[in-house]
């Protein structure tokens, strides 16, 4: 995947009929429709997914590793998103799950509610680490992170610069696996399988380290229907579950696949979540004017209800959160992971950003500063003529963002079916 074409996200023409549902709903207006088609601004996409979320024609879906690249490793290792486990019912337990997944190809599945936990505990040694600014903002989402950067750029040195479960797993079987199995580290390969597409975003083209240590990610919709098959298969495997349980599980870490997961686990702070784009937009509005000082972590999710409500879920979300709830109540909040443990990592940075994340700069209306000031006199003016309706009829989701098209030679006035009425 090249910097020109890096987002997953794809539209089919076929079935795209030219409505406005994802031009309304993109929160970084990087959707124009021309020709009567839905196109991307590479520059201005989040990967968010709510393009996907509300296309009503299945016009939009993304694009993530394929079974067949798998080939390419000789050892192959999952790590499932915690989400994974609400996609099934309640009478299939995790484990089963996690044995499903080697019987349709894994040679090793890495079980991340551990994980999510240790990184539980390791943002809270930040926040005891960091007593200023406040609110402190999670990094484990990455189109929070990608927002900020577009939108809110003055908050970047907010965020916790800590990993996500994800690269922190990866980096653990990075360090391990080629010692143990004896075989080159470019012969194992490490996949997400996570309930969104910018997860494969921050995979190929990362905002906080050099390069991911997981090398794809195949979506719960994609890998559900192998799962599913495999695990009516395996009555031995269901046998073995159940009288064998070997793998352990965290309850805290479970519930991160819920808005407000992280927070829970954070009993002596004073914390905030919450999820959906809008939402966590006027939140992020109200960081920036100074508004929630006195909380120290801020935990946004941009899909409802938490990473439960990823647009590459199967399972509708109400279902999928009761059965998480329903796991971490069987598991409980006892800790699973070694304070000590964690606190040598913390110390080591083994944990922490390689590199801080930057504002992205905004798209200037031209390269040449003189020139700039001039389009936005005339793009000034225009916003004036223009009727204010936000209709997204144009092909643009408002009349500004009409204006700077126009005024980047991108669109025309005539674009605006009221103003051809008024002529």
């Amino acid at each position: 995947m090249t910097e020109a074409n890096r987002h997953p996200i794809h539209i089919h023409d076929d079935a795209c009929i030219g409505c406005v549902h994802c031009l309304t709903a993109c929160p970084t207006k990087a959707i124009r429709i021309k020709n009567g088609k839905a196109r991307i601004i590479s520059e201005l996409c989040i990967d968010c997914g709510e393009c996907i979320r509300y296309c009503p024609h299945d016009a939009i879906d993304s694009l993530t590793t394929s079974f067949s690249d798998l080939n390419a490793f000789k050892y192959k290792v999952a790590i499932p998103a915690t989400v994974l486990y609400g996609q099934f019912d309640n009478a299939t337990l995790p484990n089963e799950i996690l044995f499903a997944l080697r019987r349709i190809g894994f040679d090793c599945v890495y079980e991340l509610s551990t994980i999510c936990e240790l990184n539980n505990a390791a943002i809270a040694k930040y926040i005891d680490s960091h007593p200023k600014p406040r609110p402190l903002i999670a990094s484990t989402c990455p189109v929070v992170a990608r927002l900020i950067q577009h939108r809110f750029p003055s908050l970047c040195d907010l965020i916790v610069p800590i990993e996500p479960p994800r690269e922190i797993a990866a980096k653990i079987l990075r360090a391990n696996l080629p010692r143990v199995l004896k075989i080159a580290p470019t012969d194992i390969g490490i996949i997400h399988i996570p309930p969104c597409p910018a997860k494969m975003v921050s995979i190929n083209f990362p905002v906080s380290m050099e390069k991911s240590y997981l090398d794809g990610a195949i979506s719960i919709r994609d890998i559900f229907n192998p799962i599913f098959q495999a695990l009516r298969q395996s009555q031995e495997d269901t046998i073995m579950c159940h009288l064998f349980p070997e793998t352990i599980f965290s309850g805290i870490g479970m519930g991160t696949a819920l808005s407000g997961g992280e927070t829970r686990g954070l009993k002596n702070h004073r914390t905030v979540a919450v999820s959906g784009v809008r939402d966590t937009i006027r939140v992020l509005d109200q960081v920036e004017l100074g508004l929630l000082k006195d909380v120290d972590l801020l935990e946004c999710t941009v899909c409802p209800d938490g990473c439960v409500g990823g647009p590459l879920a199967v399972e509708n979300r109400f279902l999928a959160k009761s059965r998480i709830l329903r796991l971490v109540n069987q598991m409980g909040e006892r800790t699973v992971v070694d304070s000590s443990d964690m606190s040598m990592l913390y110390h080591k940075d083994f944990l922490s950003f390689s590199h801080p994340i930057k504002p992205v700069p905004d798209l200037p209306l031209d390269d040449d500063r003189g020139r700039a000031i001039l389009k936005a006199k005339r793009r000034n003016k225009l916003v004036k003529q223009l009727p204010s309706k936000d209709c997204g009829a144009c092909g643009a989701p408002d009349c500004r963002t009409l204006a700077d098209d126009i005024v980047r030679d991108q669109a025309a006035l005539p674009d605006c079916p009221f103003m051809k009425e008024e002529k």
